[in-house]
């Protein structure tokens, strides 16, 4: 959900051009499904499309190449910076942190019902909404 989000609001921002946003999670596990149902079924709700959205895992030779790697929770955190095996540089973060929910972990609603999907949905839209805000703030990405 999260980087439907991001790609929406950087679109408002008008930094939709100059922001790279991807997707990927730390294990195979549903690699090239879309996301799920409801997921999807909030992101509709709340004005989002997530219909292009397919699971990635993602690969240590991205570390080189993303300015920021943002994980959801503090086990995804962990599991990247033991990939980066100490090569990060401060840029793999924890979502909570740079979004400014008080280093709060974005729970996974998947086991959840459709409150726990717009629980965190609402985390997403705030966190998401801060970390645009800093962006269009950085000299590179001033209009």
């Amino acid at each position: 959900m999260a980087d439907v989000v991001l790609r929406a609001k950087l679109a408002e921002a008008g930094l939709g051009d100059r922001v790279i946003v991807d997707s990927a999670g730390t294990g195979a596990w549903h690699v090239g499904e879309r996301m799920d149902r409801g997921a999807r079924r909030q992101l509709d709700r709340n004005g989002y499309d997530g219909e292009a959205h397919r699971a990635r895992q993602f690969d240590r030779s991205w570390l080189a190449e993303r300015d920021l790697v943002l994980a959801m929770d503090s086990g995804h955190l962990r599991h990247l910076r033991a990939l980066a095996d100490g090569d990060e540089d401060g840029r793999v973060r924890l979502f909570g942190e740079v979004g400014g929910l008080r280093g709060a972990d974005v729970p996974d609603p998947y086991y959840g019902g459709e409150a726990e999907f717009a629980d965190v949905l609402a985390m997403v839209e705030t966190g998401v909404t801060r970390l645009v805000d800093r962006l269009k703030h950085l000299p590179d990405l001033a209009p």
